[in-house]
């Protein structure tokens, strides 16, 4: 079983060994910002792609959290797409196994249809040589990804796109938890409707469920069940992903804890 964590984007490869992992997720840039990705491995993405396979370490990139296809405005939904476009390009370019977007959201008056079907052409518009993967959000009351039922429904127009059984899913365990959907019993029931679980963002909450909140905590200090934790990752077939607080120390904490269970 493959673990890792998110980590600085300056020498991901470094990051993965000085925790003892085999998969490292990071940012190719400001993840609050709009400019174009660039890559800040001083070897260029050629030479990150080869320093990764000499090491055994699988890399995937994680999309800013400012994109939003799904929503009705012009200004954020078409940038977003190019946006996303460039990441996915030089994703792999760097041999990465996938890039992870965030499911969006719309107004609180907004027609969710409308939103699923944005979506839609944004992957009917995607040029995919790297995997896309959803990933489920915790908050908002018109999200693309928060309950199962949306996921469901957006799962649907994904499909109904040209391109669109490249795209997988990436399930967040703080979100699912803060979203309101209980661990326990959670990867049955997402792979009913996807089909597939490619990554798992394996990480504590430091709220309550259902609070709506992402703040993301260590394993075992947080609000999640342990066992629906643990349940998660020994059920979903997936690499897993860190992406709590802390550095080096804390996540190999972290790892422990899930050795220890998984």
């Amino acid at each position: 079983m493959l673990m890792g964590a998110h980590v600085e984007q300056t020498d991901p490869v470094a990051e993965a060994v000085a925790r003892g992992a085999d998969v490292a997720q990071f940012f190719l840039g400001d993840p609050q910002g709009w400019k174009a990705p660039m890559v800040s491995y001083a070897g260029g993405a050629d030479g990150l792609k080869q320093a990764a396979a000499d090491a055994g370490v699988t890399l995937y990139v994680h999309a800013p959290y400012v994109l939003n296809v799904a929503t009705f405005n012009n200004r954020i939904r078409i940038p977003s797409r190019k946006l996303l476009q460039q990441h996915v390009n030089l994703a792999a370019e760097v041999g990465a196994a996938g890039v992870i977007v965030h499911g969006g959201h719309l107004g609180a008056k907004d027609d969710p249809e409308k939103g699923f079907d944005n979506w839609r052409k944004a992957i009917d518009g995607l040029e995919m040589p790297v995997p896309v993967l959803i990933e489920n959000t915790a908050g908002g009351s018109n999200a693309m990804a928060r309950h199962l039922e949306r996921i469901e429904r957006l799962w649907a127009a994904v499909l109904s796109a040209e391109g669109g059984d490249q795209v997988g899913f990436c399930l967040d365990t703080c979100h699912a938890h803060a979203g309101g959907n209980e661990l326990l019993g959670l990867v049955g029931r997402v792979q009913e409707i996807t089909g597939r679980i490619d990554l798992v963002h394996i990480n504590d909450s430091r709220d309550d469920f259902d609070s709506g909140a992402d703040r993301h905590a260590n394993l075992g200090s947080g609000n999640c069940d342990p066992e629906g934790l643990a349940e998660v990752c020994r059920q979903a077939g997936a690499p897993l992903m860190l992406e709590t607080p802390g550095g080096v120390d804390e996540h190999r904490a972290d790892l422990d804890w899930l050795r220890e269970r998984v």
